[in-house]
């Protein structure tokens, strides 16, 4: 869940999915749909599901592997993570290089070089990352230096003065410690999506994105009009709704949401298509919709009970 995500996002979704799915056997024999409802929100959703892969691979297997190599060979495993896990929970002498880490090595060597991506980054310093490892307790020291990027060599306005290894720092005595690491910026792209707000018989019309989708596969979302086979610029002199934003990766997306009412043919017409489905109030609560799409379902049939309410 740390991947991508901060630790104070994370913790309520933690602890929920703990209480869920306390352990890998009870993981392996929950549903996706299930997994990815606990995932809800935090998005990067091939991380829920090579998690569900994973541990299905765990429970095949006589024992945990101990050593980072096999650990790799498992699905969704990494460098990272194969670290993490096989020096704080066996012991092995391998080196953890996330972003903290990748921030307090750059700035300790005052590294010029310019990466593409954290990823890049991390792959350039895992040598120093296990040129400093303390075999003797390697789990310890690799906390210690993710908590040390976390808490004292933040990204800006590092608390140098009372850090630990300042006066190690190549960085510290530049006096430019934000320099550091240098990680190309990607551009922002703009987008607009138009999204379709469709109800009959007190159930709202959603698309779900096929299972082998790039992104938010098996998730839920309102339609646009390429899923319903409509005419764009017919969608647009319907009522419009509401308008909101999303952030996906380097994405900023802007998205319409207007008030359509089908027609019965139209219904029917929709009827051979798998990935619509008609959901019940109810029943929302039953399957995986995108976090901003949850916010905004949620946001609009509110708004819409009030309006219904009589005076």
């Amino acid at each position: 869940m740390l991947q991508q995500t901060q630790i104070k996002t994370a913790l309520p979704y933690f602890e929920r999915w703990m209480i869920s799915l306390p352990d890998f056997a009870v993981l392996a024999a929950a549903s996706e749909a299930q997994v990815l409802r606990l995932w809800e929100g935090l998005g990067y959703y091939s991380r829920a599901r090579n998690l569900h892969r994973l541990a299905r691979a765990i429970v095949d297997l006589p024992a945990p592997p101990r050593s980072p190599e096999v650990w790799r060979e498992l699905p969704g495993v990494g460098p990272y993570t194969a670290a993490a896990i096989t020096s704080l929970a066996f012991g092995a002498p391998v080196a953890c290089v996330d972003g903290n880490v990748v921030r307090v090595l750059a700035r300790l060597t005052a590294d010029g070089t310019r990466f593409r991506d954290n990823a890049a980054a991390a792959r350039h310093f895992a040598g120093l990352a296990d040129a400093l490892l303390l075999p003797a307790d390697p789990g310890t020291h690799n906390q210690a230096m993710m908590e040390l990027g976390a808490l004292v060599c933040v990204r800006h306005r590092p608390q140098c003065p009372v850090c630990p290894v300042r006066r190690f720092c190549a960085a510290a005595r530049r006096g430019d410690p934000e320099n550091y690491p240098r990680l190309e910026s990607k551009k922002t792209e703009l987008r607009a999506v138009t999204r379709l707000w469709c109800e009959h018989d007190e159930r709202l019309l959603l698309h779900r994105a096929a299972p082998g989708a790039r992104r938010l596969a098996g998730l839920h979302e309102l339609p646009t009009p390429a899923d319903l086979h409509l005419d764009h610029a017919a969608v647009l002199a319907a009522p419009l709704l509401t308008r909101k934003k999303r952030g996906i990766t380097h994405h900023q997306i802007t998205e319409s949401i207007h008030a359509l009412q089908l027609t019965a043919r139209q219904r029917r017409a929709l009827a051979a298509n798998p990935a619509l489905h008609w959901v019940s109030r109810s029943g929302l609560d039953q399957i995986a919709l995108s976090g901003p799409h949850r916010r905004w379902v949620e946001e609009l049939l509110a708004e819409r009970r009030g309006r219904a309410a009589p005076a």
